[in-house]
């Protein structure tokens, strides 16, 4: 949903969440800049090289909160949704191929969770490929709804 200044104009967005095609809640006032922001983190995340997390997959950029968005009402009192991304670092255990030896494995996942206005959340667990896609199709939406890219283009920053 855009965000419009006083003649109308859009000039950044707001997140409506919908569940089942009912409105779900309504979070992240003017978070546009921020989703670009983390997308082009993800992306230079999952290109870089790091001996720690050989996986792409595994590569996120170094914040643990990713981003937690809130609705807030004018009068600062704070209900009506949240969407928040944090990571997790996930061990598992590899057994050996003979006997009884094997080695932990530490795998990493964004960890998406969607509260509404009613307490009622939901969660999704994310590569940083699969939060790739998201956070750039959200930026995409964005940038259809604020007119600043023709259909086709690819996006660019908000």
């Amino acid at each position: 949903m855009a965000c419009r200044d006083s003649v109308g104009t859009p000039y950044e967005i707001t997140l409506q969440l919908h569940r089942d095609g009912a409105l779900y809640g309504t979070v992240g006032e003017r978070c546009g800049w921020f989703l670009t922001r983390l997308a082009r983190g993800v992306a230079e995340a999952r290109a870089g090289h790091e001996a720690r997390w050989p996986d792409p997959d595994d590569r996120f950029p170094d914040d643990t909160e990713l981003f937690a968005f809130r609705y807030r009402a004018r009068n600062g009192i704070v209900g009506g949704g949240e969407l928040r991304c944090q990571l997790r670092t996930i061990p598992v255990w590899v057994p050996g191929r003979r006997g009884p030896g094997g080695e932990w494995r530490l795998t990493r996942r964004a960890f998406l969770e969607a509260w509404g206005g009613g307490g009622v959340g939901m969660r999704a667990v994310l590569t940083s490929s699969e939060l790739g896609v998201f956070v750039e199709a959200l930026v995409a939406e964005a940038e259809d709804c604020l007119g600043s890219r023709k259909p086709g283009k690819p996006a660019r920053s908000l």
